[in-house]
């Protein structure tokens, strides 16, 4: 649990970052990001999903 806890936290600093350097840009991106389609996001977070777990099998899978 305190892995898990610990994996938590590392995402929340590297998903914060960006907001806290480019708080400007992030909302011209979130603006970009409304006029994509639904089936543009969904491919886009399937594919980030599979290369998450990609680096999760390599790194700890394998042991």
């Amino acid at each position: 649990m305190k892995f898990f806890f610990c994996v938590m936290g590392m995402v929340m600093i590297v998903e914060g970052l960006p907001y806290f350097a480019f708080p400007q840009k992030m909302k011209e991106m979130m603006t970009m990001i409304l006029g994509f389609p639904d089936s543009a996001l969904r491919r886009f977070g399937f594919i980030l999903m599979l290369a998450g777990l990609g680096i999760v099998y390599v790194t700890i899978g394998r042991t």
